[in-house]
């Protein structure tokens, strides 16, 4: 049997993880820019979110707060949007939540995983007949441990 030392394989993952993140986070092909879907008299939106813990334990839940401000009109308080919450597995960002909230509204939700890890995460907001899709501007990172 073959032995291989545990920091090789630490390296090996960590090298795989880190080139598997950057096709993640270029835009799918053929995809449209946010700013097109502006133009055509969509409203802008931002999307931010904060997680309640940096640390948390396997199966422990942590809250997630947020909102989802306006930018540019058009304005519409009475319509419910949609948040989805997004984790990185692989390489690809993957759907795992999502809430609703009001335009210029807060939103809250509770994660939790069931394995040891260290979970990235980001908000999104699809593109709906009002306004147009948005991503939050950093992501979330979190240690499940």
């Amino acid at each position: 049997m073959i032995r291989t030392p545990r920091r090789i394989l630490t390296a090996l993952a960590v090298t795989v993880a880190v080139a598997g993140l950057a096709p993640a986070l270029a835009a799918p092909a053929g995809a449209a820019p946010l700013t097109s879907a502006v133009e055509a008299g969509k409203g802008k939106v931002k999307v931010e979110g904060k997680l309640a813990k940096n640390h948390v334990k396997v199966n422990e839940k942590v809250d997630l707060k947020g909102d989802l401000q306006v930018l540019e009109a058009p304005r519409s308080e009475a319509s419910v949007e949609t948040v989805i919450v997004q984790q990185l597995q692989a390489g690809a960002w993957v759907n795992i939540a999502d809430t609703t909230c009001r335009p210029n509204g807060g939103f809250s939700l509770s994660l939790s995983f069931s394995l040891s890890a260290t979970v990235s995460l980001r908000l999104f907001h699809p593109e709906t007949t009002l306004y147009a899709a948005a991503y939050s501007a950093s992501t979330l990172t979190l240690r499940v441990g």
